[in-house]
């Protein structure tokens, strides 16, 4: 992890002071099947644990997910009452993780760009984790902001905090079509989700390049300001600035990273000769 100042000096040149990248059918491809098993752990918790009728489940949690990002922010909307930590341990504790291989080929793109990376996910600090030592990652990102950094124990939740109030949902051109019950859960894609990531990571969304799998998280992140990258679609839609097929695609869609760190380097070089070479007084 390079130092502050490092950063500093490397993005002097750079359109971007920071990379902020989604986990989960972001950093590993969607046809791994983890997020397959995700889905059917969230179905059996809906049946076991909070006894929903287990034909209305399929259909409640595509729209509880196309609501509001996560099925359990849903269901907390519903009304549903529920233990977090019991919730991210039934669903994300009980994973095959060993789905997920080392990547080496994205660990050394990620590090050779000396940008700062924070990771930015709906998902649980644990699952968080795992994911990134199964694909031999942990030491690439600087911060990490999940779950329990948005919702932290003990905080208070009153009908004046944001956290509550009601969510607006947009059609396909992000034009609110209809009001949504509030939940107490605060995640990805509501702008205050992204609002207490920019505080809490101290990130400047103009300065900053987000990376994710979801089309109405990356267009959430556009209108905050945010350079955006769908990941999993070749096909650029609204809100994206680029779209890449697989996360492995960065440097080809976006060699202004690379290029950017190269013309820092040539400067720094060009002024450490500049200084080290004698003048010649009698030239």
């Amino acid at each position: 992890m390079e130092s502050d100042k490092g950063y500093e000096q490397q993005t002097q040149q750079s359109k971007y002071e920071c990379l902020l990248f989604d986990v989960d059918d972001t950093l590993y491809p969607l046809n791994c099947g983890l997020s397959a098993e995700c889905t059917k752990n969230i179905t059996e918790y809906m049946v076991n644990k909070l006894a929903i009728e287990e034909s209305k489940v399929p259909e409640m949690c595509v729209q509880l997910y196309g609501d509001y990002g996560t099925t359990m922010a849903g269901l907390r909307a519903l009304g549903y009452d529920f233990d977090y930590d019991d919730y991210h341990s039934f669903v994300h504790g009980r994973l095959p993780y060993e789905y997920l291989k080392p990547d080496p080929l994205l660990k050394n793109l990620l590090h050779s760009l000396p940008l700062r990376k924070v990771i930015f996910s709906n998902a649980n600090e644990a699952h968080v984790a795992e994911v990134l030592g199964r694909l031999g990652l942990e030491d690439c990102f600087d911060d990490v902001i999940c779950f329990e950094t948005l919702n932290p124990k003990g905080q208070d939740i009153d009908d004046d905090n944001d956290a509550t109030k009601s969510s607006v949902i947009g059609d396909a051109n992000n034009e609110p079509v209809a009001v949504l019950p509030k939940t107490p859960i605060v995640c990805k894609p509501f702008e205050n989700a992204f609002q207490q990531a920019f505080l809490i990571a101290e990130i400047n969304p103009e300065k900053s390049l987000f990376f994710d799998d979801s089309i109405r998280n990356i267009q959430t992140a556009k209108l905050l300001g945010l350079s955006t990258v769908l990941v999993g679609s070749s096909q650029r839609k609204q809100g994206a600035d680029y779209a890449l097929e697989s996360i492995h695609n960065i440097r080809d869609a976006l060699p202004e990273l690379w290029e950017s760190v190269n013309e820092s380097k040539d400067v720094a070089g060009s002024q450490k000769v500049a200084i080290e070479t004698p003048v010649n007084v009698n030239a």
